[in-house]
C-alpha cells in the first residue's frame, strides 16, 4: 500500500468553507422565517419553524465549525510522473490513484470566495469521472494544471 500522499491543500480552505457554510445557514434561515410566516397565515403550528430553526442551527454549527477543519485535515494529494494519487474524506477516507495515461483534460476553476483568498480548485478529466483538489493557491493551481497536461500528453505519446 502507498503512503498517504504529502502535500496539502491552501489553509485558507478553511475559510472558504466557513463562508460557503454560512452563505448555506443564511439560506435554511430564511426558510425557516418562511415557515414561521406561512404557520400564521395558514394556521399551521409554528413547532414546525421553531423545529427548524433548531436543527438549522446545529447543522450550521457543525458544517461552519467542525466540518471545515475536518476537511482540511484529512485532503492530500501528489502528482507523479505516472499517475495522481488523491487522498480525501472525513469519516470515510478515500484514496484514488488516477493514472496520467487516462486523463483527458485539466481545468482550473475559480468562484467568487475562492478568489477572496486567491485560491483555485484543480479538476482533473478521465473518460469515467472527474476528480478535484479543491482550494490550491492560485499559482499552484495553474502550475500543477500545466504540469499535469504536459505529463498526460507524455503519457500519450508513449501508449
Amino acid at each position: 500500500m502507498k503512503q498517504t500522499p504529502q502535500k496539502q491543500i491552501a489553509n485558507d480552505a478553511i475559510k472558504a468553507w466557513q463562508i460557503s457554510a454560512s452563505i448555506q445557514l443564511s439560506i435554511g434561515i430564511l426558510i425557516g422565517i418562511i415557515i414561521l410566516i406561512l404557520g400564521n397565515v395558514f394556521s399551521f403550528s409554528y413547532w414546525y419553524g421553531i423545529g427548524f430553526f433548531g436543527l438549522d442551527i446545529i447543522l450550521g454549527t457543525i458544517t461552519i465549525f467542525i466540518i471545515p477543519k475536518l476537511r482540511w485535515r484529512r485532503w492530500r494529494y501528489e502528482i507523479f510522473d505516472q499517475e495522481i494519487y488523491i487522498q480525501y474524506g472525513i469519516l470515510i477516507v478515500t484514496r484514488t490513484l488516477v493514472p496520467m495515461a487516462r486523463v483527458q483534460h485539466v481545468d482550473t476553476k475559480q468562484g467568487p470566495i475562492l478568489k477572496k483568498y486567491d485560491l483555485a480548485s484543480l479538476t482533473i478529466s478521465t473518460a469515467a469521472t472527474v476528480h478535484e483538489i479543491p482550494a490550491l493557491l492560485e499559482h499552484e493551481a495553474y502550475g500543477l494544471r500545466d504540469q499535469i497536461s504536459e505529463l498526460a500528453r507524455v503519457e500519450q505519446d508513449d501508449v
